[in-house]
């Protein structure tokens, strides 16, 4: 059984919600809680609060995070069309623990056995470093959405910058320099897991409540972007505790490059045996759709 804390920013993006039912519906992981981060965090909440309900699964609790980038430095993004068509106000949020207590609580508890999966910017993660040190050497892993590298074989067609990490690139800087063990599920990736909107049809063919919630999450989001696709970044991440050999991956040093401007930070990948970050670089595209549906839409 692999252990999580789910770290997210729930609620533009249709794939963080997916990426959360997957780890509800798959008896290898035991979501130990949820943490959310960037922005209206206790919206976010929320939102993770109905899928659960939606998954049938309402005993894991929810922990709001840090609204602000790491240095309070940037502008954070609200798209403004989180939480619509989900009716969460219906969810009740008690008062609870702050997200950074919670990963460090948890984590320093149980060492060597909590893996945080981070679909969101780093910030949660990098205060909950600066705080407790130790943590870096008591988490079993940190499988972060986010970065891009370009060396595997869809580089030519991939941004320069990938969005969790330019969010707060002074937070990824900090994360991927503490030396914690990294598996990096970026864009080289997640940017081959794409899926269409007949894709997405197909998906809600079950009828289940679950999946026509999350293939209308899907469509809007589809449609706020003004294209005919998109892509199911964070689920990959959740999978890995599902099963690793959906990726190739390399061992390697990455280092993040930005400045005042934006958008910023680049992560620089260099081939290095004793490097931190195990860097995903192919993926068996069709098993993990396969997967997916199998969990999550069936």
């Amino acid at each position: 059984m692999n252990r999580m804390i789910l770290d997210t920013d729930i609620g533009t993006d249709s794939d963080d919600a997916v990426a959360l039912s997957l780890a509800l519906r798959s008896p290898e992981i035991q979501l130990e809680g949820v943490t959310t981060v960037y922005g209206n965090v206790h919206v976010r909440a929320k939102i993770a609060k109905k899928i659960m309900a939606l998954c049938g699964d309402i005993e894991v609790d929810v922990y709001p995070g840090i609204v602000q980038t790491l240095l309070h430095n940037r502008e954070v993004f609200w798209a403004g069309i989180e939480g619509e068509g989900l009716d969460i106000e219906d969810q009740s949020m008690k008062d609870g623990k702050h997200a950074v207590d919670y990963i460090i609580e948890t984590v320093m508890n149980n060492p060597g056995e909590i893996n945080l999966v981070t679909i969101g910017p780093l910030t949660n993660i990098a205060a909950a470093i600066i705080r407790e040190p130790r943590l870096v050497k008591n988490v079993k892993e940190i499988i972060m959405m986010g970065g891009v590298v370009r060396l595997g074989s869809s580089a030519i067609e991939l941004p320069a910058i990938e969005h969790n990490v330019k969010c707060d690139p002074e937070a990824a800087s900090l994360v991927f320099s503490s030396g914690a063990p990294i598996l990096m599920v970026g864009l080289d990736v997640t940017r081959q897991v794409s899926i269409t909107r007949q894709d997405k049809d197909d998906l809600a063919a079950s009828g289940t409540p679950l999946a026509i919630t999350l293939t209308k999450q899907i469509e809007g989001y589809m449609d706020y972007r003004k294209r005919d696709f998109t892509f199911m970044h964070d689920p990959l991440a959740v999978a890995m505790l599902v099963n690793r050999q959906l990726v190739t991956t390399r061992r390697m040093s990455i280092q993040v490059d930005y400045d005042h401007r934006h958008p910023t930070g680049i992560t620089v990948g260099e081939p290095n045996e004793e490097g931190n970050v195990e860097v995903c670089l192919e993926v068996d595209r069709d098993s993990f759709l396969k997967l997916l549906k199998e969990r999550v839409f069936c």
